[in-house]
């Protein structure tokens, strides 16, 4: 294992760096609660009569008027966000309301509530809990419901073009894509962990632990970019628990580590480019991280970041939102009861030059596949861009959409009118 991640510094932000006075969200559901990206925070509040969520621009720091601008279209509590990896401006949302609705966010952020989704995709019965992005696919989403059914969308033309409704007999907690998109990984309330290729005719799982993790709660199961599945969950005993597992053989793990005995589901956060993976505990004061090797033992702990606060939800940044000059290898955006507050990650270096040994190429904003490529069998592994000269947003994107399938279904939406639009495509 290399030493250069043994001494990564993390420091919380001023008081003036933070973002204040925000009701964040009482759910009792385990997502993050949080997505950043290059440009924004997002960040799900407290709403009466429905679901909403912040959208501020990053350098909006300081005090966040009662009265600033929310995305609230949903009619019941908004449960996951996450941003586009391929448009800085389109998040989707999962709700309660048994919807999942995607939005285009202004160039410099809201200046009034946001009612309208540029489109609403309806096909869960229970509420909506996990949405994920493709990674390397323009407008291919995942979604994830209390109904225990993954829908794979076409965002585009608004369709549900993959239901898996017979692989999960009960609530799943997770649902991960591997690197280029091929396969998912999913976590459920059976305790077991399955590895699906949702495009396979016939039986999709292709391979399944049974009893991953035996303590009855959430567990986590996220791919790591050598095809191998980390999963956090509880022993028997209601200890913590981080285990590999090789996709190819998932009889035993590769190795587990017991962590402590607290009753926070562990959130993975994972860097593909590093391999180091931190862990944000909800309700803990600290994120632990550990480095993964191809050698035994494989994990690494490295270090544990501390402070007094406990976290409701973490915001993760894309390694292009960093500031590569400060040698920063993570940012979280760590969420309060009323506040969000970001922590920065630096390996200290005391050369001012681009340390190429912390940035190697990372994902960029390009997709490699359209839609209807992917769903035609095609794979494509992420576009790589340097970070050399720090990371420069291209100009902001239009997003339409088939207006057929974007009717909002919203009480404090406008219904739009049904003229047909182009397909929803981020040029």
């Amino acid at each position: 294992m290399s030493d250069k991640f043994r001494h990564v510094f993390g420091q919380a932000a001023k008081n003036d760096q933070c973002y204040d006075d925000i009701r964040v969200s009482r759910v009792t559901w385990d997502s993050t609660f949080c997505s950043v990206n290059p440009k924004f925070v997002a960040i799900i509040v407290e709403a009466s009569g429905g679901g909403a969520f912040l959208v501020l621009p990053l350098h909006k720091t300081g005090r966040i008027d009662k009265s600033y601008p929310s995305v609230c279209g949903h009619t019941g509590p908004v449960l996951d966000i996450e941003w586009c990896p391929h448009n800085d401006q389109v998040i989707a949302s999962g709700s309660e309301d048994c919807t999942v609705m995607v939005w285009q966010i202004p160039e410099n952020g809201l200046v009034t509530p946001m009612a309208e989704p540029v489109v609403a995709l309806e096909g869960h019965s229970k509420r909506v809990g996990i949405v994920a992005w493709h990674p390397t696919a323009r407008n291919v989403l995942v979604s994830a419901g209390c109904d225990n059914m993954i829908i794979i969308w076409n965002v585009g033309t608004g369709e549900a073009m993959i239901s898996l409704e017979d692989e999960h007999p009960d609530v799943i907690f997770s649902v991960s894509w591997n690197r280029n998109g091929s396969l998912l990984c999913t976590a459920c309330k059976d305790k077991s962990i399955r590895v699906i290729d949702p495009r396979k005719d016939g039986e999709k799982i292709i391979a399944e632990k049974e009893k991953a993790h035996d303590g009855a709660r959430p567990m986590r199961a996220i791919f790591l970019s050598d095809g191998n599945v980390l999963t956090t969950g509880f022993s028997r005993m209601s200890e913590r628990q981080l285990a590999l597992w090789n996709t190819h053989n998932m009889e035993e793990p590769m190795t587990v580590n017991e962590m402590d005995t607290s009753n926070g589901v562990l959130l993975p956060f994972y860097d593909p480019d590093t391999n180091v993976v931190y862990l944000c505990g909800k309700g803990d004061s600290s994120i632990r991280y550990f480095e993964i090797t191809d050698e035994a033992p494989y994990v690494h702990f490295l270090n544990t970041f501390s402070s007094k606060e406990p976290q409701r939800g973490m915001g993760y940044m894309p390694k292009r939102g960093l500031d590569v000059n400060k040698c920063e290898i993570a940012r979280f955006f760590k969420l309060h009861e009323r506040k969000c507050e970001p922590i920065v990650m630096t390996v200290p270096r005391k050369s001012d030059l681009f340390q190429d040994d912390l940035y190697p190429d990372t994902a960029g904003p390009d997709p490699a596949l359209e839609a209807e490529e992917w769903f035609e069998g095609k794979n494509g592994d992420p576009i790589k861009i340097s970070l050399k000269n720090g990371y420069v947003p291209s100009k902001s994107r239009e997003i339409k959409v088939n207006a057929e399938n974007s009717a909002p279904s919203s009480k404090c939406a406008t219904p739009a009118p049904s003229v047909v639009r182009d397909t929803f495509i981020i040029v």
